[in-house]
């Protein structure tokens, strides 16, 4: 028996209505925003939420001197048209990319995501 539904992730940022914002349009799914928290929210109830913290540092992928900690991975039919579809958001392809089936880019925060074909 499970004890929750599903987890909720949550992502430090300096602003957390532009980030939510950014992965609200990439995702499709309803932003909520507060002075210091936001989430981005499917219909079907998964969350990820960011909160703001003082003294930012966003990580430098792929060396480890501000560590990423995590990452998330979108799953996209079309590596071109998502790719296009995402940096029109704002995010940033990275100058690393370690594989053929995937791409690493940056959000606005300067987070490492990657769009992965299913």
């Amino acid at each position: 028996m499970a004890i929750a539904r599903f987890p909720s992730i949550v992502i430090d940022c300096p602003d957390p209505g532009a980030l939510a914002t950014f992965y609200g349009a990439m995702l499709d799914w309803k932003v909520e925003v507060s002075s210091d928290w936001a989430d981005v929210r499917a219909d079907y109830g998964q969350c990820i939420s960011f909160q703001q913290v003082e003294g930012y540092a966003p990580p430098r992928w792929p060396g480890q001197e501000v560590p990423q900690q995590m990452h998330l991975d979108v799953v996209v039919d079309d590596l071109d048209a998502a790719e296009a579809a995402i940096l029109d958001l704002g995010a940033t392809k990275h100058e690393h990319q370690p594989g053929t089936s995937f791409r690493v880019f940056l959000d606005p925060a300067g987070h490492p995501f990657c769009l992965c074909l299913d």
